[in-house]
């Protein structure tokens, strides 16, 4: 079963979800600052998202909702694309080294 979270009727719904790739980077959390509240006061009431810039990263940053930038599909592709090839590449070099302690080829 799939992990759920609720959110009450009177927020609104987040715009963005958790791991989504942004512009900032990649959304590590959110949270919600409801209306009547110190924090709404202070910065709105709104979504705000702690953001990790790279995933080689030990940064966080936070965002308020109207500050994130969603990435356009041709850059989100091209994202996706460099990371599997960049497994891919360790992949490869796992097998040569598995291979050389077996003394065979481990393709497959």
């Amino acid at each position: 079963m799939l992990p759920t979270i609720s959110i009450p009727q009177h927020w609104d719904y987040p715009r963005f979800a958790l791991e989504q790739r942004t512009n900032q980077g990649i959304i590590l959390g959110l949270q919600y600052y409801p209306i009547g509240t110190e924090l709404a006061e202070q910065f709105g009431n709104s979504w705000r998202y702690a953001v990790m810039p790279n995933k080689n990263s030990d940064e966080l940053f936070h965002f308020q909702e109207n500050q994130i930038q969603p990435l356009s599909p041709q850059e989100l592709f091209s994202q996706i694309r460099a990371e599997i090839e960049f497994y891919q590449s360790q992949i490869a070099i796992l097998q040569q080294q598995l291979a050389a302690i077996t003394g065979g080829s481990t393709n497959g």
